[in-house]
């Protein structure tokens, strides 16, 4: 042990420094304890996103934007305490494979934890072959589960004018994929909507405005399960 007053002042000097260092490591601590909440929270915010991935039937065509089941919904989410924000990236006169070109990029952009897929109505007007509608809105839905979201399928169904077999055909394709992807399943968007002349407008595939609320209140019941206060 050290002795005289070099030696004392030797060990003083130890001992503060050394309460120092600790000292500054227990802030360092802290503050990386602070900042890993920061990033935890800034990251559950940033994943605050319902990416909402249709044609005209989600983008209010021929409506006023906030006129649209899609604008509806955001309002719902605010006024019963969803900090959800809603991206529209809904385009009309989209097809499935169109939307699959879109996706990734979207995906990248908003990293959300929704995505509501509405496509196929467009491919389905065209008569395009049922397995490639169907691979396509496959393929749609594994990328939007790969890149961490849930996903909830809008199904669609076709005027009448297309024959049993083709609209059967493309009405059983959507509970098909909701079961072989796992993901919930929106029967039929327009129900209660689309045979009702006074709530669709006159082409006879859009619903009006005062058809929308309906389309919305079809919709949520499926989606709040995949939300989160």
């Amino acid at each position: 042990m050290a002795s005289g007053p070099s030696g004392l002042l030797t060990s003083f000097v130890m001992l503060t420094t050394l309460r120092t260092l600790s000292a500054l490591a227990r802030c360092g601590a802290f503050a990386l304890t602070l900042l890993l909440i920061g990033l935890q929270g800034a990251s559950a915010a940033q994943n605050r996103i319902i990416l909402s991935f249709g044609d005209s039937l989600s983008a209010a065509y021929g409506l006023q934007p906030e006129e649209g089941w899609v604008a509806l919904l955001q309002r719902r989410l605010r006024s019963q305490g969803y900090e959800y924000q809603i991206i529209n990236a809904s385009v009309s006169g989209e097809t499935s494979s169109g939307g699959l070109e879109r996706l990734p990029h979207l995906l990248a952009l908003h990293h959300p934890a929704v995505v509501l897929v509405e496509l196929g109505a467009n491919d389905g007007l065209r008569g395009l072959p049922l397995p490639t509608v169907h691979d396509n809105l496959a393929h749609i839905i594994m990328l939007a589960k790969d890149a961490g979201a849930q996903v909830l399928l809008l199904g669609i169904r076709l005027p009448p004018n297309y024959g049993p077999r083709y609209n059967n055909g493309f009405a059983d394709l959507y509970s098909e994929l909701a079961r072989e992807a796992q993901v919930p399943l929106v029967p039929f968007l327009l129900a209660g909507v689309a045979l009702d002349p006074a709530l669709m407008q006159a082409d006879g595939l859009h619903p009006r405005a005062a058809g929308e609320p309906r389309v919305l209140d079809t919709v949520w019941p499926y989606l709040t399960p995949l939300l989160r206060h």
